[in-house]
């Protein structure tokens, strides 16, 4: 067992994890962070999502310990007093979801998109989300959603 302390949304916690513990079943089981979703359990869905210091990563493929004095942000973590996070409220306007199983982990990697400032166009939306799979929209509201966030954020071209 190792001694770890993470911030995961504003909220200091001190965990004592195994090594071999994924960040994404930190989150759910430890912490009952349940809006990041298993997808895959191999990187290749991106459902799993979540900001780690203001990188978007994929928290199946990062161990708990890896992310000891890290500051982590969930799709739990974007909301603020009661108001949608601008990219949550442009997937809502856009209809940029349906099953709802990606949304969270698409929304956290938009999220990292737009403040990287690499929301640039459709082309590089699209490039930048190429890594978060949704079986059910085709990808075309999401684009529109994450332009729209864009221009909200004040981080379109």
């Amino acid at each position: 067992m190792r001694h770890v302390a993470l911030t995961v949304n504003g909220t200091r916690h001190e965990l004592e994890l195994e090594p071999r513990e994924l960040l994404v079943y930190v989150l759910r089981e430890r912490l009952g962070l349940t809006g990041t979703s298993v997808g895959c359990d191999t990187s290749s869905c991106g459902a799993c999502t979540v900001l780690l210091n203001g990188e978007s990563v994929k928290s199946c493929t990062l161990l708990g310990v890896q992310a000891d004095g890290a500051q982590i942000t969930t799709i739990e973590g974007l909301a603020s007093d009661g108001e949608l996070h601008p990219v949550q409220q442009a997937f809502h306007d856009n209809h940029a979801l349906q099953c709802g199983f990606c949304t969270p982990g698409m929304v956290m990697a938009a999220v990292s998109l737009i403040e990287h400032g690499e929301a640039t166009d459709e082309g590089a939306i699209r490039m930048g989300l190429e890594g978060n799979l949704c079986r059910c929209t085709g990808y075309h509201n999401i684009v529109l959603a994450v332009e729209q966030a864009a221009g909200v954020m004040g981080k379109a071209s």
